[in-house]
């Protein structure tokens, strides 16, 4: 099945709601993700932009973003995590929404295992290498990573944005208050935290969006395979 392009977008979406996919839980092997990983890193081309010394912070002024990607998460429709540079300091924002409960549902306030974090571009690549940040709900770690540089950014912006999002609840499938088939799950926060940061050659994400289909729409992204570290 051709699934490239918007079109895949829509049908992946389609797809992922008539088998009720659960959102953002995990449900496969690490072993697994990691092949994938490895076997999609082999496949796509590397990176148009420069992105050789992030951790250095080679060029403070300048901002970048990451996604993080769970390849046989949620029933290997995928996760996926987020983080942006803190210009001129060396440091990152990450987390991700992880819905440990793996419910298609959680009404806003609820625990949908959103969490963030701040630190320096090494440890934000160990942190999701182990989920550091939310241990014991995941039967494998972040397995492949995807960054570009961006000459655009707002961190403030990009802030108010995850507090946000963490408070809004969790949902795939009809939102009990509009009747609307819509989400909030993990691709929307991932989008939602990178579109605030005002990240260049961000690739939209319609509501619905399979998380694996969009992480192979990042036209010009860096793609790596990610170790525990």
């Amino acid at each position: 099945m051709d699934i490239g392009g918007q079109r895949g977008l829509v049908v992946a979406a389609v797809i992922g709601a008539i088998v009720a996919m659960s959102g953002c839980g995990q449900s496969a092997t690490r072993a697994t993700a990691e092949a994938t990983a490895e076997a999609t890193a082999e496949a796509t081309p590397s990176s148009t932009v420069a992105i050789a010394d992030m951790a250095a912070g080679a060029t403070q002024g300048t901002g970048a973003a990451c996604v993080f990607v769970k390849p046989d998460g949620a029933q290997k429709f995928g996760h996926v995590g987020w983080g942006f540079k803190v210009p001129g300091t060396g440091r990152w924002v990450y987390g991700a929404v992880e819905n440990p409960s793996a419910k298609l549902y959680t009404p806003p306030g609820g625990d949908i295992g959103a969490w963030h974090a701040e630190g320096p571009y090494d440890r934000m690549l160990g942190d999701m290498s182990t989920d550091a940040h939310y241990p014991g709900t995941s039967q494998h770690p972040y397995s492949r990573y995807r960054c570009t540089g961006s000459s655009t950014h707002d961190v403030d912006r990009a802030r108010a944005m995850i507090s946000e999002f963490e408070a809004r609840g969790f949902l795939v499938g009809v939102d009990p208050r509009t009747g609307k088939l819509t989400s909030r799950d993990c691709l929307d926060a991932t989008y939602d935290a990178l579109k605030a940061y005002r990240t260049k050659h961000l690739t939209p994400a319609p509501k619905l969006s399979v998380p694996n289909v969009w992480v192979e729409e990042l036209w010009g992204w860096s793609d790596r395979t990610l170790t525990p570290r």
